[in-house]
């Protein structure tokens, strides 16, 4: 391994040794929260029971609750959740470039839904932990065939990472334990001795591996050096136990998609206020649910007080159970087995608490704001708004993140993906007015739903407004351009591109129907004329017939 390649590996030494405060903080929350993941510190073992320590399961459903919140919300399986739409505004309303966005937005959808793409077990994972640590690390690429896309979500434990200038994951290095047999199949050629020798006496060895993605400019290399400018970043595999480079090419998109909830200045890593609020609650919930668990058994299986030498074998307290007692014991003197009277009136005051814990921590998980507030028939437009404004504001915090660095980053990951594969044809087929113009992603969540809503509300302001306005002064009506605020609320509302005409197709039908107007006034004319004339007509011989000859 030449020098260069052995220094960006000590930098990922040197990362990982700084994060390993991080780990413990991770497997605390692990074993509150996400008990199948609590192996950040600790070894697992098959068939080892993961929730054994957990004396209330509270804290881990509300952690799932959420994390089903996140797919179910964000990501619904029954409907697009994503849509492709132009950067420039102007061009929303050309059904031309809808339509061709729609038709991306369909070939996405269907590529990363495949069966073989691993899509929704990724994204499942990556919800979870998302939920429980804040961030997620997940990787959008083509498989070894390069035939369709393949979707992973990779052990906060293997990754480590670091922040540019601006902020921005540029760097990381992941830990990648491979078996000999599989490193000789991928890289037989690249593979040293050892794992040559290794693969023929114990191939499903593992041997720790190293992939380091980082920008091209921070990395030199002499074999790659004339191929530098093909890709923004270089992608490095290393065999870290035998010192080999197994790889490293350049590539023009970064691999890894990393969002993250909420940071903090002055370090890489994020971290979920859900689990930052809800530790110290699911603590004391554990706490409490072990005492009110031992105060219920002595309260219903009593502790016994007996008499020292006059019980002659074990208390049996079971059914059907014999105690065997002294015969000559006084029983004058006092029952020889009797329970200790317990004070149970704490029993009540320990549910009361109980319960105020499980309510917090579904609080802490915003369980109790990720749902759209309910709009009946009987609230005027205001109050409708004034419900939805409030619900934006609640939950802008939980859905932002998700949006912009979660649902944003896999839909672009897989955009770049499927157009250098040519999945959407050749650029020249695309309509002219989106050449070379960037395009944006636009999600069907919650908050979007909420601002359609407020849109349509809206426009039924507008209507009602317009309409009293009018009433005073007709001519007001020419002051709302209804077309467009007809055509503005189609579109919010979801309507696909294809039920919509364009505006030449729409201007050619009502100068037909303009036309059509202006023949059947004139037939109608031309029909009022001859019935003039017919009636002139015997009119005048009517007239004729009176005057005499």
């Amino acid at each position: 391994m030449d020098a260069r390649a052995r220094e960006v590996a000590e930098i990922g030494d040197r990362l990982f040794s700084a994060r390993l405060p991080v780990l413990t903080l991770w497997q605390e929350i692990a074993l509150n929260f996400y008990p199948e993941r609590a192996d950040f510190t600790a070894s697992r073992v098959l068939g080892e029971e993961f929730a054994a320590h957990l004396m209330s399961g509270a804290p881990v459903m509300a952690r799932r609750d959420l994390a089903a919140q996140f797919q179910g919300m964000l990501r619904p399986r029954g409907k697009p959740w994503f849509s492709l739409v132009p950067e420039d505004e102007r061009l929303s309303d050309n059904i031309e470039v809808r339509r061709w966005a729609e038709f991306s937005t369909g070939i996405m959808r269907r590529a990363m839904y495949d069966n073989r793409s691993a899509f929704v077990r990724a994204t499942k994972e990556g919800d979870n932990d998302f939920a429980a640590f804040g961030q997620c690390v997940l990787t959008a690429e083509l498989d070894l065939m390069e035939q369709r896309l393949l979707y992973r979500c990779w052990h906060l434990r293997d990754v480590a990472w670091a922040e540019n200038d601006a902020g921005q994951v540029d760097c990381i290095h992941r830990k990648w334990m491979v078996t000999a047999r599989d490193m000789m199949r991928r890289w037989p050629k690249k593979a040293s001795a050892k794992v040559a020798d290794c693969a023929k006496k114990d191939p499903f060895k593992e041997i720790e591996c190293r992939h380091i993605i980082m920008p091209a400019d921070q990395y030199q290399s002499v074999d790659m050096e004339k191929r530098r400018k093909r890709g923004k970043f270089v992608s490095i595999l290393i065999d870290r136990e035998n010192e080999t480079v197994l790889g490293e090419k350049y590539v023009d998109e970064h691999p890894y998609i990393l969002p993250r909830w909420q940071t903090v200045s002055g370090s890489q890593y994020a971290h979920s206020p859900a689990t930052v609020v809800a530790l110290a609650d699911a603590r004391l919930l554990q706490r409490i649910t072990w005492t009110l668990l031992e105060a219920g058994e002595k309260a219903t299986n009593p502790p016994m007080l007996a008499v020292q030498e006059a019980i002659r074998s074990d208390v049996a307290l079971y059914a059907g159970g014999i105690t065997w007692a002294d015969a000559e014991y006084d029983e004058r003197l006092g029952e020889i087995l009797r329970p200790l009277n317990m004070d149970k009136s704490g029993l009540t005051f320990g549910l009361e608490m109980l319960q105020k814990q499980e309510e917090m921590i579904k609080a802490a998980f915003y369980l109790n704001q990720v749902n759209l507030p309910p709009v009946g028939d009987a609230m005027t437009a205001t109050e409708v708004q004034a419900r939805m404004q409030e619900y934006i504001r609640a939950a802008l915090p939980l859905f932002e993140p998700m949006e912009t660095e979660y649902n944003g980053a896999l839909c672009d990951a897989t955009f770049n993906i499927l157009m250098r594969a040519n999945a959407f044809g050749p650029r020249e087929s695309w309509p002219r007015e989106i050449s070379g113009m960037d395009m944006k992603w636009q999600f069907d969540s919650p908050i979007t739903a909420a601002n359609k809503r407020q849109d349509a509300v809206t426009f039924q302001e507008a209507g009602q407004l317009l309409s009293l306005a009018s009433g005073f002064d007709p001519s007001l009506k020419s002051s709302l351009d209804i077309r467009t605020a007809f055509r503005d609320a189609l579109f919010g509302i979801g309507v696909k591109a294809d039920w919509v005409r364009s505006e030449e197709e729409t201007k050619q039908i009502e100068d037909q129907e303009a036309q059509a107007m202006q023949v059947q006034q004139l037939l109608q004319s031309v029909n009022q004329g001859a019935q003039v004339a017919e009636q002139v007509g015997k009119a005048g011989q009517s007239l004729g017939a009176m005057v005499p000859a």
